[in-house]
């Protein structure tokens, strides 16, 4: 697929304020599973200063400080994206990753440790641990099964809300309150799979959606490392795996490192108000 994407971020400010530098993640992936044929970018007011940066994660993001007050800051991102993946499930596992849990060779478990560490504490919640085994149990521990069936269960149980600002909730609140925004869900997937030992991230990025949907916003799911396969997405705010509908941002064990914008302003007792307009159209 094919895709123009223009991207509208508008913040104001009810006084005028000093913004601190802001780093932006809103730049596609270009990997073996979509090519960015085109982006460009423009800022208002004009930064001082914009460096391109290759985050730990491998994520191209951009940095940029400013110099003056301003009461608005608009962000708009012009971008062409080809996506590949027309089947998500064309891969051979290794033989030894193939059911739960997986005995990953030393190398490779030193190299997933962030992406198998429980996401806000120390241990995983017990809520989380219990739906994951008991999924891993119906599942008889295969794991392709048991990413489908985690990917459903949570799909059909958790309403979806929309929930334009604030961190993801960790993901026994989501599971306790059976609903969540596609970040809140995209974390309690990632829990699950840690819980059972499988190293997972969390993505931001687009999902094409209704064609006729009015309202479209950036969207976030998960990626699980699969040996034989790599970073494989599954999206249980779709209850699919992911093919090439989704558009990748930027991944990232922790989800604060793949946030589409962070940056802050100077000021006392300034009140804001964000604005975003999304403009995805299919050319295939």
């Amino acid at each position: 697929m094919r895709y123009q994407i223009v991207h509208t971020i508008t913040y104001t400010y009810d006084r005028s304020v000093l913004l601190n530098p802001h780093v932006l993640r809103l730049r596609s992936r270009c990997d073996g599973t979509q090519k960015l044929h085109s982006f460009s970018l423009q800022i208002d007011p004009e930064p001082i200063g914009i460096s391109h940066i290759t985050d730990l994660d491998g994520n191209g993001i951009l940095q940029t400080w400013f110099g003056g007050s301003t009461d608005y800051l608009k962000i708009e991102v012009r971008s062409e994206v080809e996506t590949y993946r027309t089947n998500p499930f064309v891969y051979l596992l290794e033989p030894w990753a193939l059911s739960l849990p997986i005995d990953y060779p030393a190398s490779m478990l030193s190299q997933l440790q962030p992406y198998l560490q429980p996401q806000y504490q120390i241990n995983a919640d017990p809520a989380v641990i219990q739906l994951a085994q008991e999924i891993a149990f119906a599942a008889d521990y295969q794991i392709g099964t048991f990413l489908m069936q985690l990917n459903q269960q949570i799909y059909e149980n958790c309403q979806y809300l929309r929930r334009e600002t604030g961190e993801p909730f960790p993901g026994g609140v989501t599971w306790k309150e059976k609903s969540g925004s596609c970040r809140d869900l995209a974390v309690l997937f990632m829990e699950a799979c840690r819980a059972v030992g499988l190293a997972a991230r969390f993505v931001s990025g687009y999902q094409e959606g209704d064609p006729d949907q009015k309202e479209r916003d950036l969207h976030a799911w998960a990626e699980v490392y699969l040996p034989g396969a790599g970073w494989r997405g599954y999206d249980p705010s779709q209850g699919l795996a992911v093919a090439d509908r989704n558009i990748a941002l930027a991944a990232s064990a922790l989800p604060a490192y793949a946030a589409p914008i962070t940056g802050g302003w100077q000021g006392t007792g300034v009140r804001s108000q964000m604005k975003t307009h999304l403009l995805l159209i299919t050319n295939d």
